[in-house]
């Protein structure tokens, strides 16, 4: 045995043996038997002792844990890993997948373990990765989710990304979604942006699926617990009971306090005994004050507190020795048209009517005598300290013009005074301040018939009174203009006879006549069947005529003229060649005629029949008159032709 060669121990040299003897007896096999017998599926499985059967077993349950996806589906997933930018998501697939972190940034508590949902956008990409986006799955079952949350009431989770006009744009399921300022917190919010970048629970409380629009509220959330509390607070209240409470809310009308989970109001009539403009003189912001419970609700759950009651009543420290007919300085605090509330010291008033601030009559406002803030004196009226009412006034400060006005103002004397206003029935003027007095309309003039007062006179002008009445007790006084000339209807009365003869212009025309201008200014009324002129027309406005007198009245005052009896004179004056007989007789039945015609004037509507009677009478007696006259007249010129023929006979 040489030193190279290895001695092999027994066990192997007996094996060696055997195997050569062995290979001394087996046949080698063919090429084509070799092929075949090959076991192919052994090639490059080192070790691998697995039997087919076992393989297939081994696969079976291998496919059961991967899961079967698609792309463009939306699956869950559990998160495995996490850092700062990126979370790995487990979807049961051969290999994980890699979520941005930004995309959870609205639950900044995600963990691994969480279960989450995400968007297969590729199985794999060019590195053999899966490729997930939890951001895609929210906004594809978003609509779903909010719809449902809806219905169902649920709480949902949403981050706060910006201020918008009017409240809050929040990111919920990957939708923006308003939140508005009110249905941020049960009390106001003042600053907005201290919630941006906030995570935030909601309920959804509007959808506008049209216009995908989200409506969402945090106050709602919050509310329902209040509500228990507000029960729980009101529970235990008690009218009178004194708590604290802190300023909530300041508004024109009032103060919102909040006792501590229910908030009451302070009306600003409950602020302070004296008058304020607005509640901010009284109170600010987060004040914390005492407050006074006046009135509750239970069912509204209104609260009605007060501040003012935590102090006496000024009333009672009011002086004891002020009694009425007293004079006292005040502050205007308060005009109105009826009067002025006077502050005569804090959380005192009193009223001064309009009536008690000048003397004067005639109407005016408040406001044309006194001022807010302005300083006076005044005169105490009335007082009732039970009812904590006191009237004041200030005329009282000044003499009373009525206190010598039967002597100042006597009867017949004269005066100037102002126009102050018309009525229909006359004019009241003032004669000073505090003094009055009305001239009916009857007694403005002598001679013309006014039918307003506004045609006589403008208000603020100066007239010339007579003081013809006093009525001291009621402070009336009774004034004449007309007075202040003697009547004329007194010489009127010898100008304007009757029968007499005056010329007069037509100024206007009426249903039954006209009213014609005569000499000194009277004048005179023209019934309409006394307009005609001798051509057979009426007389018409501005026409300068002849008119005789037909009547005079003194106490009435009235004058009625005539013209068509100057015209029925004229034609009668043409019949001069008649004898003084029938002149007479003429004369007599035109008189009758006359008074025939002045009975059908007076005749009313009822004596339709006689007045009828009349004019037929009246008409026969004309007829026969002309018919006499006309053979009077027939006679005289038969005889003086017959004495005309005796003369030319030869004798």
């Amino acid at each position: 045995m040489s030193e190279n060669e290895t001695v092999l121990p027994q066990e192997e040299q007996n094996e060696t043996a055997q195997a050569e003897t062995h290979q001394e007896v087996v046949t080698q096999p063919t090429p084509e038997e070799a092929h075949e017998a090959f076991d192919w599926n052994s090639t490059g499985n080192k070790g691998d002792m697995y039997s087919a059967k076992e393989r297939e077993d081994l696969d079976s349950v291998y496919e059961k844990t991967l899961t079967s996806i698609a792309s463009n589906a939306i699956v869950d997933g559990k998160v495995v890993a996490k850092n700062n930018k990126e979370v790995v998501v487990n979807i049961g697939y051969k290999s994980d997948g890699v979520v941005q972190l930004s995309e959870f940034r609205y639950n900044p508590d995600l963990k691994i373990g969480d279960t989450v949902e995400v968007y297969v956008e590729s199985q794999e990409d060019k590195n053999g990765q899966l490729i997930l986006s939890h951001k895609a799955a929210r906004v594809m079952k978003s609509w779903d989710r909010v719809n449902n949350a809806l219905v169902n009431d649920e709480i949902i989770t949403g981050f706060v990304k910006c201020r918008t006009k009017g409240g809050l744009i929040a990111d919920v399921f990957g939708i923006e979604a308003f939140l508005p300022g009110s249905q941020i917190d049960v009390k106001p919010i003042r600053d907005y942006d201290v919630y941006v970048g906030k995570t935030m629970e909601f309920k959804v409380v509007k959808i506008n699926n049209e216009f995908k629009n989200v409506v969402v509220s945090h106050k709602a959330l919050i509310e329902a617990e209040l509500e228990q509390q507000k029960k729980e607070i009101i529970s235990r209240l008690e009218k009178g009971q004194v708590l604290e409470g802190t300023v909530k809310n300041i508004t024109s009308y009032g103060v919102f306090i909040d006792l501590g989970g229910v908030d009451g109001l302070i009306h600003i009539t409950d602020l302070s005994w004296g008058r304020i403009n607005h509640p901010e003189e009284i109170v600010k912001l987060d004040q914390k004050i005492n407050v006074v419970i006046l009135d509750f609700d239970n069912e509204k759950k209104r609260i009605a507190l007060g501040l003012k009651q935590l102090s006496a009543h000024p009333w009672d420290g009011l002086k004891m020795e002020l009694v009425v007919g007293d004079k006292v300085k005040g502050k205007v605090v308060v005009i109105a048209d009826y009067g002025a509330f006077v502050e005569i010291q804090p959380g005192v008033e009193g009223l001064i009517h309009v009536s008690e601030m000048s003397w004067s009559q005639h109407l005016r406002t408040a406001h044309d005598f006194l001022k807010v803030g302005q300083e006076i004196d005044a005169v105490i009226l009335t007082l009732d300290r039970e009812e904590r009412k006191m009237s004041l006034g200030i005329k009282q400060l000044m003499p009373d013009p009525w206190a010598d006005v039967l002597t100042k103002y006597a009867k017949g004397t004269k005066h100037t005074a102002t126009v102050r206003n018309f009525t229909n029935f006359g004019i009241f003027v003032e004669l000073e301040e505090g003094v009055d007095g009305l001239i009916h309309i009857s007694d403005l003039s002598w001679s013309k018939k006014i039918k307003h007062p506004s045609e006589f006179t403008k208000v603020g002008e100066k007239i010339d009174v007579v003081v013809l009445d006093i009525d001291g007790e009621n402070r009336r006084l009774s004034l004449g203009h007309k007075q202040i000339e003697e009547n004329p209807w007194e010489i009127f009365e010898t100008v304007f006879t009757v029968d007499s003869v005056h010329q007069g212009t037509i100024i206007t025309v009426v249903d039954k006549g006209a009213i014609i201008a005569m000499p000194y200014g009277v004048e005179a009324f023209c019934p309409s069947r006394h307009l005609t002129k001798a051509n057979g027309k009426a007389a018409k406005v501005d026409e300068v005529l002849d008119f005789k007198v037909i009547e005079f009245n003194k106490d009435s005052k009235k004058i009625i003229v005539s013209h068509r009896s100057l015209v029925e004179d004229a034609n009668a004056a043409e019949k001069s060649n008649l004898s003084d007989a029938e002149k007479t007789e003429a004369e007599e039945t035109k008189k009758a005629t006359k008074k025939v015609k002045d009975s059908i004037e007076k005749t009313t509507l009822g004596d339709m029949d006689v007045l009828s009677n009349l004019k037929t009478d009246m008409e026969a007696t004309e007829k026969k008159t002309e018919d006499d006259a006309a053979d009077a007249k027939a006679a005289e010129e038969t005889k003086a032709a017959s004495a005309e023929n005796e003369a030319e006979k030869p004798e």
